[in-house]
């Protein structure tokens, strides 16, 4: 039953698209990111390394930062919480955002461990007579270890790890909780996060679909309408994050060269709209996922509740 309620769970992420304030926070983000990065190009195509270096920075921290309050105030939707706003989310992913980056170095330490013991034991393997029966049983064992690695890795430790972070684990519980979880419940785990990512897909086929035939029927209206024949193209190409920077000037016509450049910028907005859907899908699955399975572990404290309910194995 704990499964088919957790299937449920993660369906019901696409509610997340009627979240006004996850919108203007992830748009936000989104923006001032793109500009800082325009920027550092900029200052890098110039030769002011100091300049690009402090953008960059700046970029990384905005986009870092922003999307661990955008990841917390979706945590904090999924679990029933209210009397939270966006401010809120902002302040605490600036207190805790850096739980992620401890959490990804202590995961890269038990990877790196991982690694120097299955160097260990193929170099143990090539002594001369006790070499072939340790190879013998170091073959099963290590394929097995590096096969369900991957998979504890792409389907717990990518998607999940943010997740703890934005339901207020510290690093060290997080860790223990992605193993516990890669332990007792990685098969229904790849199987969540496959329906998140199913989820999510459909989703941005749903954005992609509007965008095009949007796009298509406002491209002919426009020349039908203002007589100004803008590029269908370009102004697809607009529509899916090119830039003015992508434009050469010189193939439009001068009469079409300031609606060219407009419909670029209003494409770049649509363009914004169209990532920010399946993002909030995403962000709001991965949550449900994690809250999910998090309920299911046994461990310890297990009586402790995650989201305002009783915590039950399955």
């Amino acid at each position: 039953m704990h499964a088919w309620a957790a299937l449920a769970r993660v369906l019901s992420s696409v509610e997340a698209v009627r979240d006004g304030q996850a919108w203007y926070l992830l748009l936000t983000v989104f923006a001032s990111g793109g500009i800082l990065v325009a920027a550092a190009e900029s200052a890098f195509a110039g030769s002011r390394w100091w300049e690009a270096s402090i953008e960059a920075g700046l970029a990384f921290f905005v986009v870092f930062y922003g999307s661990n309050a955008a990841g917390i105030w979706t945590m904090q939707r999924a679990r029933g919480e209210t009397g939270h706003d966006v401010f809120d989310a902002v302040c605490a992913s600036l207190l805790r955002g850096h739980r992620l980056i401890l959490m990804v170095l202590m995961l890269a330490a038990v990877a790196a461990a991982g690694g120097a013991l299955l160097w260990a034991l193929l170099w143990v393997s090539k002594l001369r007579y006790v070499g072939p029966p340790i190879y013998a049983l170091v073959v099963p064992v290590a394929v097995l270890s590096v096969g369900l690695a991957a998979l504890a890795g792409v389907v717990v430790v990518v998607p999940l790890a943010a997740p703890a972070v934005w339901a207020g684990e510290s690093p060290l519980q997080g860790v223990r909780v992605l193993w516990e979880i890669a332990r007792q419940r990685l098969v229904m785990g790849a199987l969540l996060v496959a329906a998140v990512s199913l989820v999510t897909g459909l989703t941005g086929a749903l954005a992609s679909f509007v965008v095009m035939v949007g796009g298509s029927v406002v491209a002919q209206l426009s020349v039908w309408i203002t007589g100004v024949h803008v590029p269908a193209g370009l102004l697809m190409a607009g529509l899916f994050g090119h830039g003015l920077r992508s434009v050469d000037s010189t193939q439009i016509p001068p009469e079409a060269l300031h609606h060219t450049f407009a419909a670029l910028a209003g494409g770049g907005v649509v363009f914004a709209l169209a990532v920010v859907v399946p993002g909030l899908v995403y962000l709001r699955g991965v949550c449900a996922v994690y809250l999910s399975l998090r309920e299911s572990l046994l461990l310890p404290e297990a009586a402790r509740e995650v989201d305002g309910s009783t915590p039950r194995a399955s």
